[in-house]
């Protein structure tokens, strides 16, 4: 039990200011309710009279006092960071740090990636502050929640405040008046030195005449052997070699294009497509184009809608075998996977609901994966689903090839370059823009007949695109 002495409430209240300024103010503090904790009980009230002088009962009355408490921000909490949580379709990832132990960081600063079967992961900082520990070592396997690393906060933000701040005062200082400038150097002695003002010394003659022989009896010598020329190419090439670590997305993709050879029964159809009208009708609206939408047109929009239109008249090309049920699998929707190579590896971004989409609607959404694609800013729902492939080699010059199927789907579409070439046209020879397409289909599903079919009409569309307007 405290003393009445000491019986003080922990509150304290604007009106103990009021009486401290004022003089012989009469007050009266109402006892207010203590928590059950405390191990005294409050009295009524007391009265206290303020003239340098102070009147209380200390057996029948107590202070309440009300006071504030405040917190104390601290700047140098360190805190740790977690793996963020993966789609459903991913358990777990290798990560690759982009900072070390004692690093500055910003806020919102990319510290590791975390690469995973189908994308890459990037985790950044959640405030400014130094790198204090990794929790997990470069290439370690986590998984959702695991802790990755912890922060510092503020320990480096108030060192990069610090800087600007001197750097600034430095700045704004005048620059000390120039000193007077320094005497021209003395000119450099001259290297033939004094004019000589007497003859120089007469070599002595010898007493004997010299020996002389005559040229025939001097033997010729043989001049000194020149060191040995260097092989052809310069001088000798140390032969290394560097093993890599393969990341987990291009362990996944061996993965799958091994099985899709091991389970799939390929077989590819070719056929050629002539770009003149495609090409003249870009060249004609392409401005246009531009203007009303903001983006440029490409030729990939007529391929990817001349899938969609292909795939349409074709059902069994967008369909896929259900292996564990033994199923075949119609879609009546089309969601187009575009492949878009990137410095990690291939990924293969979805663009859904393609036969609802127009040529715009197209180039928008291709221009928008190919942005995340090169930012690295890909997520796991970006690349699900996917009904057919397009791959378009002919932007790195390829003239032919024979594409592999994305499993689990039945067939891809092989773009290549555009080259101009004699072709047959009307009884006469010309020159046309001419590109030669692939399609890789599984001959388990896809009869030739329908592959050929499939192929023609995509050659038929490209060509001339007023079919789509026909329906034909």
């Amino acid at each position: 039990m405290l003393s009445h002495s000491r019986c003080l409430t922990r509150n304290f209240g604007r009106s103990l200011s009021a009486i401290r300024q004022g003089n012989n103010v009469l007050a009266r503090w109402a006892a207010a309710a203590l928590p059950a904790s405390h191990s005294f009980s409050t009295v009524k009230c007391a009265t206290v009279t303020l003239n340098s002088k102070v009147k209380y009962d200390l057996r029948s009355s107590v202070f309440q006092i009300q006071y504030f408490r405040t917190s104390v921000a601290f700047r140098d909490e360190v805190v740790t960071v977690k793996t963020p949580a993966f789609a459903e379709s991913v358990t777990e990832g290798d990560v690759r740090w982009e900072k070390a132990v004692g690093d500055t960081v910003s806020e919102d600063e990319v510290v590791c990636e975390i690469e995973t079967d189908k994308t890459s992961v990037q985790v950044p900082s959640p405030a400014a502050g130094v790198i204090e520990e990794l929790l997990v070592p470069d290439g370690g396997k986590v998984e959702g929640g695991t802790p990755l690393f912890k922060l510092r906060k503020g320990a480096g933000a108030a060192k990069a405040a610090e800087a600007p701040k001197a750097e600034a005062p430095a700045a704004a200082a005048p620059p000390p008046p120039s000193a007077a400038p320094p005497p021209p150097p003395p000119p450099p002695s001259s290297a033939v030195g004094p004019i000589p003002t007497t003859m120089p010394p007469v070599p002595p003659v010898p007493a004997h005449a010299m020996d002389t022989k005559p040229v025939s009896a001097i033997k010729p010598t043989a001049a000194p052997a020149a060191p040995a020329a260097p092989a052809e190419g310069g001088a000798k090439v140390a032969r290394t070699e560097s093993r890599v670590k393969m990341n987990r997305m291009r362990l996944r993709i061996a993965q799958r294009l091994k099985e899709a050879q091991n389970t799939c029964a390929m077989l590819t159809t070719f056929n050629e497509v002539d770009m003149s009208n495609i090409t003249e009708m870009r060249k004609t609206y392409k401005d246009a184009f531009l203007k009303k939408h903001n983006i440029k047109l490409g030729f990939m929009s007529a391929f990817v809608k001349a899938a969609a239109y292909a795939l349409a008249d074709q059902p069994a090309v967008n369909a896929v075998i259900d292996d564990t049920t033994k199923e075949i699998v119609y879609r009546d929707y089309v969601d187009i996977s575009v492949a878009v190579a990137t410095p990690k590896g291939l990924v293969v971004p979805v663009i859904q609901n393609v036969q609802e989409m127009n040529f715009a609607d197209i180039e928008k959404a291709i221009n928008l994966l190919g942005e995340k694609a090169r930012k690295n800013e890909l997520a796991v729902e970006d690349m699900d689903g996917g009904t057919f492939t397009i791959s378009n080699g002919g932007v790195f010059g390829s003239m032919f090839g024979t594409p592999i199927i994305n499993p689990p789907q039945s067939a891809i579409l092989g773009m290549h370059g555009i080259f101009d070439r004699p072709v047959a046209v009307g009884g006469k020879v010309e020159i046309r823009p001419m590109m030669y397409v692939a399609l890789t289909y599984d001959h388990r599903l896809i009869d030739g007949r329908e592959a050929v079919t499939f192929l023609r009409k995509i050659k038929s569309v490209v060509e001339d695109p007023r079919v789509l307007l026909l329906d034909m």
